[in-house]
């Protein structure tokens, strides 16, 4: 079944992407160096999960949920589909909730609500990092679990934000799932899924979560890097239904209602524009998603 968790014999392990009628498009969540013609690979009959739990507060993980941070093996009684379904309609409430950033001019003119999707976007180093690590910043002591998500970013990037969250004392209600530029597409891919399953685990225990996004673009071109073999390319070479790539995340953040116990999930995902242009593929699908838009001025950032 697509989605399905295969294991080869030497033990990488890879998940069904194109299901055809005499063969399975699998992409690997390993650098399968040992795979060659005639290996024996079987099918798990399991959907990918990751574990969950408390102990994921104050950790820096990768898509697989395994701990990256030299601390040590993290124990979870209980797992979650990295791709779950997300809440229906019924199963919401509408926002009602502020989320405080910190950021005046945010707050005062486009207040952000606990279950809403607000965009971030703007070319590279106009302080789209920033405003949402900033936010992140703001939650402590208002009882919301945050996730952080960096996605093809620079190793010493994503240790500059873990350091900033250890100095100023997020990283106890933070989580962070990083997987580096030089990571996997496959890893790069499923990082965002897996950043929305852990927040989905404290959402639906009554707890307000925030997860941020850093960045979308840099997931669907990952995307596009692993499925370009199995696939024909459309605009942009990006595939078809690089839409539904990120709506069914951004469909995942929520406000539920007071049956499921009223915890939310805010998204604030990042898009990267070029000349900022934001008519491109990826920033007008995600435009399209989201609830709003934060964009961020190279020329006002430089003026």
């Amino acid at each position: 079944m697509s989605g399905e968790l295969v294991e080869f014999a030497e033990g990488t392990r890879g998940i069904a992407l194109n299901l055809e009628s005499k063969n399975v498009g699998i992409v690997l969540t390993g650098d399968g160096l040992m795979i060659q013609e005639g290996s024996f690979v079987k099918a798990t009959g399991r959907i990918a999960r990751i574990p969950v739990s408390e102990a994921y507060l104050g950790r820096v993980i990768n898509a697989l949920a395994k701990p990256i941070d030299g601390r040590g093996e993290i124990v979870a009684s209980e797992s979650r589909l990295i791709e779950s379904p997300a809440p229906g309609i019924i199963s919401r409430n509408s926002v009602y909730e502020p989320l405080q950033t910190g950021l005046i001019d945010i707050d005062s003119m486009i207040p952000i609500g606990r279950g809403q999707r607000e965009l971030i976007i703007g070319d590279r180093q106009t302080g789209k990092t920033a405003v949402a690590t900033d936010t992140i910043l703001n939650q402590k002591g208002q009882d919301v679990i945050c996730v952080c998500v960096a996605i093809g970013q620079r190793a010493s990037s994503v240790a500059q934000v873990v350091t900033t969250f250890h100095e100023e004392g997020a990283m106890e209600y933070t989580i962070v799932v990083a997987e580096m530029v030089d990571s996997p597409a496959t890893l790069q891919y499923l990082a965002p899924y897996t950043g929305a399953a852990l927040a989905e685990y404290f959402m639906y225990r009554k707890r307000h979560t925030l997860i941020i996004y850093d960045d979308l673009s840099k997931q669907a071109q990952a995307y596009r890097q692993m499925s370009l073999l199995l696939r024909p390319p459309g605009r942009e070479a990006y595939l078809g239904n690089v839409f539904y790539l990120h709506s069914r995340l951004l469909e995942r953040a929520a406000k539920l209602n007071s049956l499921l116990g009223e915890g939310s999930m805010t998204a604030l995902p990042i898009v990267e524009t070029q000349s900022g242009d934001v008519s491109a593929y990826i920033p007008t699908n995600v435009i399209s998603i989201t609830d709003g838009q934060i964009f961020l001025s190279a020329d006002l950032f430089n003026a």
